[in-house]
């Protein structure tokens, strides 16, 4: 029997993203590479916009994902300890996974310490600098009254029209993003200005889209695990080293 000692982060699903045919065969992926690594798997970070919207009622949650929510159901039964983080396109999620999986559920940050190693944790989104229109609207949705307000919609009429703007994200349109350049990239600058008053050993984000991995001063790597609609690109720390890895099924 395998030991379970690895730590495995994937990040940027979006499951459920237009069109919505494709989000069949996405996860299908997803759970073939669940299932792979399931055997050794001690904890598992999955870092936000794992859906492509997500909104807990009291009593509804978004339809679908039944194969995806199943195989996590199963890694928790065996004993693998999951983490989800808030994304921007999933930030209303609340207790439902929290009770089915045991999960924990983070809102912005993470840091952990594992192996002698320490890591710093976030979706990514309203990091760094600029954008502060998103960070004015991120504060104003995940404020408890327009959640509250946001529930007094029927779900058929709620769900309907985040279906409906998640046909125009980014996403949607299925094109790979480019490599902006150190000083561009608002997360490598962000991890480097976190540099200056913290050290930490590994910085991991979604939400860019694009997997990289920079090394930064003092050591440090900054590492952003991609997304799983053109790359199947995930992380792992096997106690000694983090690796980004390509799921080849």
């Amino acid at each position: 029997m395998a030991t379970r000692d690895k730590i495995y982060f994937a990040s940027d699903f979006h499951l459920g993203a237009h069109p919505r045919s494709a989000t069949r065969e996405r996860e299908s992926r997803i759970v073939g590479w669940l299932d792979a690594i399931k055997t050794d798997a001690a904890e598992l970070y999955l870092m936000g916009d794992i859906f492509d919207f997500w909104f807990e009622y009291a009593t509804v949650v978004p339809k679908g994902y039944i194969r995806f929510l199943g195989k996590l159901a199963e890694l928790a039964d065996l004993g693998v300890r999951i983490t989800l983080f808030k994304g921007n396109h999933d930030m209303w999620m609340f207790s439902y996974l929290k009770n089915e999986l045991g999960a924990e559920i983070i809102d912005n940050e993470r840091v952990i310490e594992r192996g002698g190693k320490t890591f710093y944790l976030h979706h990514g989104d309203g990091l760094g600098p600029g954008d502060g229109t998103y960070k004015l609207l991120k504060k104003i949705f995940r404020s408890r009254f327009c959640q509250w307000l946001f529930a007094r919609l029927h779900p058929n009429l709620g769900i309907g029209i985040a279906q409906r703007w998640s046909a125009h994200s980014r996403i949607a349109s299925g094109g790979e993003e480019d490599f902006q350049g150190e000083d561009k990239e608002w997360l490598i600058v962000y991890a480097k200005s976190i540099l200056e008053k913290q050290h930490y050993d590994y910085f991991i984000f979604g939400h860019r889209h694009l997997p990289l991995e920079i090394d930064l001063p003092k050591g440090s790597k900054y590492l952003n695990l991609g997304e799983w609609i053109n790359y199947n690109t995930y992380a792992v720390f096997d106690g000694a080293q983090l690796m980004l890895r390509r799921w080849e099924p």
